[in-house]
């Protein structure tokens, strides 16, 4: 039995026991080295939510988080409003005060006027006037000009004092309109607190229903084991055969000019055209004939087992987790057959062949004609390949999808004049390694493998090894990654705060934080796609910080736009995962 791996595989459903492959053959069968089929879903993800107790369920969370979206608007609006209020109270507090400041200032000006007159015995009054007995024109002069300095006086008085009572008028506006706003944000407050407790009952059920499916995945994780164990072994015994019989595995070019040009002892396998097959022959025998691969190919598929079960990571080549055009190139290359690295390069130059005609070792590309070419992996018979598959999150053992086959490539008949490979149409997007890739700025929901945000099953996911922290797998495998080359330099891995967020800590983060934090089900931590750093990164600026910001995109990671300086929400520590 193959070892087990030291990662283990996350989540390929398994239906059946493993089966034999059909004969290929020219004029009798071939036997064939045996494979497994398991289900078209990697990660299991169709058969777990077959449970109609989740669905009423998830549709009754999806109701309360509806409820809360339209809310968190509310108190957006409720927030905004008392804010406004609350400047409005203060800015007309302070034109009160300016005003019976200006008031003060002119009442001591008259006040001083009035002490001065008090003061100066000879000062002018109507009576010093009078009693002066000097010459009735200066009295009927001075008592004008007294005349007008009082009425003057009296007039600057009483401007400020308007303005001091209008002032008054603004301010008890503005006290009026805070009161408003306050009892206004204390109605959306109440009608929050009771969304939150509407979200915390549906969450005590959902955590329930999430353990049976989390059970269900378990046990289909194992099955995947097995099958990726047996596979192996499968292989290795057709191996055993062929030394059995002595065939020493002759190289790739001497099996490329069927029939004349094949080793002695060798007959040609037919192909679905009629004639014989390059890159192949077969030992006749009783009661099947053995097929003859090239060396090369037999050691590819070899190096190919002995990586089932490595985590899947975009732009990784190895030792400890692949992509699927690395994985490919990797192998082949060991074989001593060079290839490109890409899914879009090599279905690019590998040499065609028919679909029919598929052998073991053949490279299946895979995709749709809206998403264009989307995956590469080794088939092991027709209905069987092997890949670092993005949504199982491992190199794994998965069922071929005969109506997602966009070609079959032979890598032991050397390579073409190079051909485009198949992109996305109408705006959909990028698929790698079987998952679709999402642009740097994409703000939508994340969903993946079926499961709800944050009702992810545990065994679905996969460990940081900090502090029980989990992502998606694919996102675990990078960021352990990244987590390295950060510690080469700054001699410590990365610091994190916050992974994965299940629906239950969704619920009582936006209790705590209801105008900040996402509603509950939205967030993208709730798809195991985000992560929340510290240790400098928090900050924008230092070195930690610049050291993502230029290194993160080659592990999958990117600072989405709105937590970016001058975008209104400035997270430096938030950073999230969103494939190669």
């Amino acid at each position: 039995m193959l070892p087990r791996s030291r990662w283990r595989p996350r989540g390929t459903a398994v239906r059946r026991a493993l089966t034999v492959l059909a004969a290929t053959t020219l004029a009798a069968a071939a036997a064939q080295p045996a494979a497994a089929a398991p289900s078209d879903q990697p990660g299991g993800t169709s058969a777990v939510l077959d449970s109609r107790a989740l669905d009423q369920l998830q549709q009754r969370a999806a109701e309360v988080q509806a409820d809360l979206q339209e809310q968190h608007a509310e108190v957006a609006a409720a927030r905004d409003q008392l804010a406004d209020a609350e400047q409005a109270v203060a800015e007309a507090r302070a034109v009160v005060a300016d005003a019976e400041a200006e008031l003060a200032v002119h009442q001591a000006v008259v006040a001083k006027y009035a002490a001065a007159v008090y003061r100066d015995g000879g000062a002018l009054t109507p009576l010093t006037l009078l009693l002066s007995g000097g010459d009735p024109g200066d009295v009927v002069s001075a008592m004008g000009f007294l005349d007008a300095v009082d009425a003057h006086a009296a007039q600057v008085i009483g401007a400020a004092e308007e303005l001091r009572r209008g002032a008054l008028d603004q301010q008890q506006r503005a006290t009026a309109a805070l009161a408003r706003a306050e009892e206004r944000a204390d109605a959306v407050a109440a009608r929050v607190t009771e969304l939150e407790a509407a979200a915390a009952a549906v969450t005590d059920e959902l955590d329930a229903a999430l353990g049976t499916v989390d059970r269900q995945l378990a046990q289909l994780q194992r099955e995947q084991l097995e099958v990726n164990e047996r596979t192996a072994a499968n292989w290795r015994a057709y191996l055993d055969q062929l030394a059995a019989a002595g065939i020493t595995a002759p190289p790739a070019s001497a099996l490329l000019s069927p029939p004349a040009g094949l080793p002695a002892g060798l007959v040609p396998v037919g192909g679905s055209g009629g004639g014989a097959q390059r890159g192949a022959a077969q030992l006749p025998r009783q009661p099947t004939s053995l097929l003859v691969l090239p060396a090369e190919t037999l050691s590819a598929v070899t190096a190919a087992m002995d990586a089932l079960g490595l985590p899947y990571a975009p732009g990784t080549a190895g030792p400890e987790s692949w992509d699927c055009g690395s994985l490919v190139q990797s192998v082949y290359g060991a074989a001593g057959l060079p290839l490109p690295g890409t899914q879009a390069e090599l279905f690019a130059v590998t040499t065609p062949v028919a679909p029919a005609d598929v052998l073991p070792g053949d490279l299946v590309f895979l995709g749709t004609a809206e998403s264009g070419l989307g995956h590469v992996g080794i088939a092991l018979d027709p209905r069987t390949m092997l890949a670092a598959d993005a949504r199982a999150g491992a190199v794994v053992v998965r069922a071929l999808p005969a109506d997602q086959v966009l070609g079959i490539g032979r890598p032991s008949l050397g390579q073409r004049a190079p051909v485009a490979a198949p992109g996305p149409t109408g705006g959909a997007l990028r698929v790698e390694c079987g998952n679709a890739v999402y642009p740097p700025s994409y703000d939508g929901a994340r969903a993946w493998g079926g499961y709800p945000n944050g009702l992810i099953p545990p065994s679905a996911m996969c460990p940081l090894g900090v502090a029980g922290h989990t992502l998606r797998c694919d996102a675990a495998a990078a960021y352990r990654a990244m987590s390295g080359a950060y510690a080469g330099a700054f001699g410590a891995p990365l610091c994190i705060t916050d992974s994965y967020r299940t629906y239950a800590s969704q619920v009582r983060l936006y209790g705590q934080k209801p105008a900040l934090a996402a509603v509950p089900g939205t967030s993208n931590h709730g798809w195991g796609l985000a992560v929340d750093l510290c240790g400098g990164i928090e900050s924008f600026g230092t070195p930690q910080y610049a050291w993502m910001k230029a290194n993160a995109g080659r592990f999958g990671f990117l600072h989405p736009d709105w937590a970016e300086p001058g975008n209104g929400r400035e997270e430096p520590w938030h950073w999230e995962y969103a494939g190669s």
